[in-house]
């Protein structure tokens, strides 16, 4: 197989190579989608397209051991803390706080700051994966790998009004052709089902060392989730 060959085999498989696809480049989505690809073959994950991992790659199975479309560990963990809400004036809510300490940021003490990225990132660290160790929503958009469509789940990233790096992150609880539907923190100053736009979204990422979901229909409305809660 050239890397073309390589690169397309992949797609069939869900993986995200970004808007060049099949280019024959052997960039950087590329070599971190054979990674993954390893990871999930059981094979040594050095991202080196070698005889074993083509030899996979050439397998009719094109699941190649993905996870069954339950709700993933991270996912159950954020759906307990719904409700959780921003303290009132200058109090802090605890629970908030111990978001920024879970997702490395322990010198953060009040929930005046931002923190749909922390929530994301305490999330997965509690459910035993490695964030993206930033609170920068944006910063997982190079997290991981990225998928295609959204699945139950995975981390999705969103841009803020015009802005280049501002924006918003959440977990994926559902969507259609108009709304992608996020459980998230600071949505509405709480930990929230919300609806936004689905031209705002700029990706869809699942961590690196977990098998790709399999393709399963996301639920395409979500009782009281709202529209234009604040982000920031």
């Amino acid at each position: 197989m050239d890397v073309a060959e390589i690169q397309r085999a992949l797609i069939a498989r869900g993986y995200d190579l970004g808007p060049a696809g099949a280019d024959g480049d052997a960039g950087p989505k590329t070599i971190a989608a054979v990674t993954a690809f390893q990871r999930s073959a059981g094979l040594v994950a050095d991202g080196i397209a070698g005889p074993l991992t083509v030899k996979a790659l050439q397998g009719a199975d094109v699941s190649e051991r993905r996870a069954e479309p339950e709700q993933p560990a991270w996912l159950t963990l954020a759906s307990h803390d719904l409700g959780t809400v921003e303290g009132i004036g200058k109090a802090n809510n605890p629970k908030v706080v111990a978001y920024f300490k879970d997702a490395g940021f322990a010198g953060v003490k009040d929930d005046a700051t931002a923190w749909c990225a922390a929530f994301v990132n305490a999330m997965l660290e509690r459910a035993g994966r490695r964030g993206s160790r930033s609170l920068a929503a944006r910063s997982f958009e190079g997290w991981g790998i990225g998928l295609k469509e959204p699945a139950l789940g995975c981390i999705a990233t969103k841009k803020r009004g015009n802005s280049t790096w501002q924006g918003h992150t959440g977990f994926v609880v559902g969507a259609n052709k108009d709304q992608i539907f996020l459980l998230g923190g600071n949505q509405g100053d709480k930990v929230s089902v919300a609806a936004f736009k689905r031209s705002e979204f700029t990706a869809f990422r699942w961590p690196a060392d977990v098998p790709l979901p399999v393709a399963s229909k996301l639920p395409t409305s979500i009782a009281g989730a709202r529209s234009g809660v604040s982000e920031a």
